[in-house]
């Protein structure tokens, strides 16, 4: 059973960066979809960034699309969510997920409403706070 524990989180300046870390542990993520999430008071869940396991794929939400980068380090098991140009509305809880998924590349093709339904993923971390001060 793999387990994920996110990692990175802290009080940053507006325009400044982070990089979150989501260890996964108990297994390889071969064949998962990983997805970072995140979660700000008085709002619904939203998902941001994207990549498959096989780190070919990858997909992010409008909000942080170029500010925002996933990647995975495959030897280590860990996904990573550099977040840049941050902006006070970037503050949440962020969480990692994974879907075990036989064939992650579908999940990137046409509307891509899987990878940002929060009910495909049957894995996910603790979280890990982010606040961007103005």
């Amino acid at each position: 059973q793999v387990q994920l524990v996110e990692s990175g989180g802290g009080a940053e300046q507006s325009g400044g960066s982070l990089r979150l870390s989501c260890a996964a542990s108990g297994s390889s993520l071969d064949y998962y979809v990983i997805g970072w999430f995140r979660l700000a008071p008085g709002k619904e869940r939203e998902g941001v960034s994207f990549i498959s396991s096989s780190h070919v794929y990858t997909y992010y939400a409008d909000s942080v699309k170029g500010r925002f980068t996933v990647s995975t380090d495959n030897a280590t098991n860990i996904v990573y969510l550099n977040l840049t140009m941050l902006a006070t509305e970037d503050t949440a809880v962020y969480y990692c997920a994974a879907a075990y998924v036989d064939y992650p590349p579908g999940w990137f093709e046409g509307p891509k409403r899987r990878l940002f339904d929060e009910h495909e993923y049957e894995l996910w971390g603790q979280g890990t706070q982010v606040t961007v001060l103005s």
